[in-house]
């Protein structure tokens, strides 16, 4: 009966121990279920991870090439005198802003305010013709922002805009124009800007005809520089649209300026007449240049292509068209600078030539830039063919030549000097300028021989930011 329990119990036990091994086991296997799924599911979000780190990085490569790309790019339009070209703002790796300006501050101490010629300079623009000695500080001061955008494969556009605060209180605009094209072939520009400078007077600080504008260029009563200007662009009236073309050394141009033809005249008088603008005139203004290593020559051409835009009334009733205008001029530059730029020279020879209704106008000049010093001659004739003063008081015209038909010679005389970087900073600059005009009347129909002149001095102040 013992041997009976002791079995019952042995085997009691036995069937115990298995039971809690297979409990035991089956717990086990479970556990190590969980730990394996979760260990996969570790796995793929750690994949997960790595692939969002990498296009992180892709993502951060490609918009560190984008911003080194746009950086490297050659802005099209960007002042640069006196500015460090690492002053760039960048936007979404994409865009180049550049925000810059200069200060433009003029002391002047000039003969009679009443111009030996034609133009007045934007600065002076209030001064009315007179017998007074002037002196006078003058200028403005100029922000600019520029945007520029530029593709993989050349092709760019961008934007300028030039807001200035003149002295006199007065808000102006220099540039706003928008353009867009393809680098060293091709460009398309529409706004406000000048096109090609056809008449460069190097260093110029001081020259009373030396408007930037194709407004007032032309006063009534005084002798006319003509310098290729008037469809140049930079109106107060009007607009430009541009296209341009580079192939190797050449350059191709054509420019249309469309305004107010009136415009051109101070105070819309021309040979004694009151004009009376009908329609805007289209100036084309072609352009072809070749430009070599030191040598660039250039040639071109203006004309109003808009018949009977503007003119006067006659005397029998009908419109007297007055809007005929034809120039052609030719440029030519050695700049040794480009190679020596410490004793290297600057020249430029310069020809204009104006065929215009009831009148015929020719200048030339000579300049040359060595060092910092500057000095030029301007040499212009007019042959005025029919002028009329009926309605004029005589009062009005005491002091000036164009009284009545005549031929008239102009000579001028100017100079500049540049003392760069005052007290050690590169972007600030003072000009000394100075001019002395002659005109030279000859009175075909009165036979009177008579001459009168203009000079004037100036110190510039000119500062970069």
């Amino acid at each position: 009966m013992t041997k009976i329990k002791l079995l019952a119990l042995f085997v009691g036990f036995a069937i115990s121990g298995s039971a809690v091994a297979a409990t035991s086991g089956s717990s086990l296997e479970a556990r190590m279920a969980q730990l394996e799924q979760r260990l996969q599911q570790a796995e793929t979000r750690a994949e997960t991870a790595e692939k969002q780190i990498q296009q992180l990085k892709h993502q951060d490569i490609k918009r560190e090439q984008e911003i080194a790309r746009v950086k490297e790019a050659s802005p099209v339009e960007v002042k640069k005198d006196g500015i460090s070209e690492d002053k760039l703002l960048t936007l979404n790796g994409f865009d180049n802003l550049k925000l810059y300006g200069d200060v433009e501050f003029n002391v002047d101490g000039a003969s009679r305010s009443g111009q030996l010629t034609s133009v007045r300079t934007k600065d002076n623009k209030n001064w009315k013709p007179g017998n007074n000695e002037r002196w006078d500080v003058n200028g403005r001061l100029l922000i600019g922002l520029d945007g520029y955008r530029r593709n993989d494969n050349g092709q760019f556009s961008g934007f300028s805009v030039q807001p200035t605060a003149d002295l006199n209180g007065s808000m102006n605009l220099d540039d706003a124009a928008f353009f867009f094209g393809e680098e060293k072939n091709w460009m398309a520009k529409i706004g406000r800007f000048e096109a090609y400078d056809m008449f460069p007077l190097n260093q110029d600080t001081f020259v009373e005809y030396s408007g930037n504008t194709a407004n007032d260029l032309y006063a009534d009563g005084y002798g006319y520089v003509y310098m290729m200007k008037e469809g140049r662009g930079r109106s107060d009236s009007g607009g430009n649209i541009m296209l341009n073309k580079n192939i190797g050394n050449w350059y191709f141009e054509l420019n249309t300026l469309l305004e107010n033809g009136t415009s051109l005249f101070a105070e819309q008088n021309y040979h004694g007449n009151q004009l009376e603008n009908d329609k805007n005139v289209a100036y084309l203004r072609p352009v072809i240049a070749w430009k070599g290593d030191a040598f660039s020559v250039a040639a071109a051409m203006e004309t109003n292509v808009v018949n009977n835009a503007y003119g006067y009334t006659g005397e029998n009733g009908e419109f007297v068209d007055q809007s005929k205008r034809n120039g052609y001029g030719m440029t030519m530059t050695w700049d040794g600078q480009k190679a020596d730029p410490e004793n290297g020279v600057v020249a430029n020879l310069s020809t204009a030539y104006m065929d215009a209704s009831d009148e015929k106008d020719f200048t030339v000049g000579a300049n040359a830039l060595w060092k910092r010093f500057e000095l030029g001659y301007i040499y212009a004739h007019n042959k005025i063919e029919d002028f009329s003063i009926k309605g004029l008081r005589a009062s009005d015209y005491d002091d000036d030549w164009f009284d009545e038909p005549g031929s008239y010679d102009i000579h001028t005389v100017h100079a500049s000097y540049l003392i760069p970087n005052v007290m050690d900073m590169e972007n600030f600059n003072v000009y000394l300028g100075a001019y002395v005009s002659m005109l030279e009347a000859d009175k075909t129909y009165s036979g009177d021989d008579d001459s009168d002149e203009r000079y004037g001095a100036r110190v510039r102040f000119k500062y970069y930011f």
